[in-house]
């Protein structure tokens, strides 16, 4: 969904210092593709880490999103785990700033919000412009972001604005390249 480049996807995984299991999925794919692409990922993790069988999600408030996932990793037989569910939203994106984290808007879905916001830096300033009704952290999927420095990487990963396109008449997708 947030539609950047997968040379970036390697280049954000080798900055973590991470290993990169990857869940490919068509455009436009049903609820059926996109839990197979899972479980072939999680397959493929547990292959390369025998043993392993927890996973984290990012998830903050959408209880219906977390039920759907605990149930779906419960039916693979992986544990999910949610370590920030239920945070402030508002605290938290000014917490992840003020720490360190850099990213850019790369998509905005057009009907939560202006598409002027796409492909602005995610600062203390896009926040204080976000209208009320959208989640500091877009977690209603108002917007996305693509993030290319902080505590969690070892080096900044330098990117360049691309070209903006319109897909499915709503989502306003800004491409960012890797610089250099």
């Amino acid at each position: 969904m947030q539609g950047i480049r997968r040379d970036l996807l390697h280049a954000q995984a080798r900055a973590a210092g991470l290993p990169l299991v990857e869940a490919w999925i068509p455009q436009q794919a049903d609820n059926a593709s996109y839990e197979s692409s899972f479980a072939n990922a999680l397959d493929e993790a547990q292959s390369r880490w025998p043993g392993i069988r927890d996973i984290a999600f990012g998830d903050l408030f959408l209880a219906d999103i977390r039920d759907w996932r605990e149930s779906l990793c419960t039916r693979l037989g992986w544990n999910a785990h949610f370590p920030i569910f239920g945070s402030d939203t508002a605290r938290l994106g000014r917490e992840m700033i003020a720490g360190g984290l850099r990213a850019h808007v790369c998509c905005v879905d057009t009907s939560q919000l202006d598409d002027r916001f796409s492909g602005r830096a995610y600062d203390m300033a896009l926040l204080d412009e976000l209208p009320a009704s959208c989640d500091p952290c877009g977690e209603r999927g108002e917007f996305h972001t693509v993030v290319s420095a902080g505590p969690m990487f070892d080096h900044p990963i330098p990117l360049e604005r691309g070209d903006d396109v319109l897909r499915d008449g709503r989502f306003n997708y800004t491409d960012f390249l890797l610089a250099g």
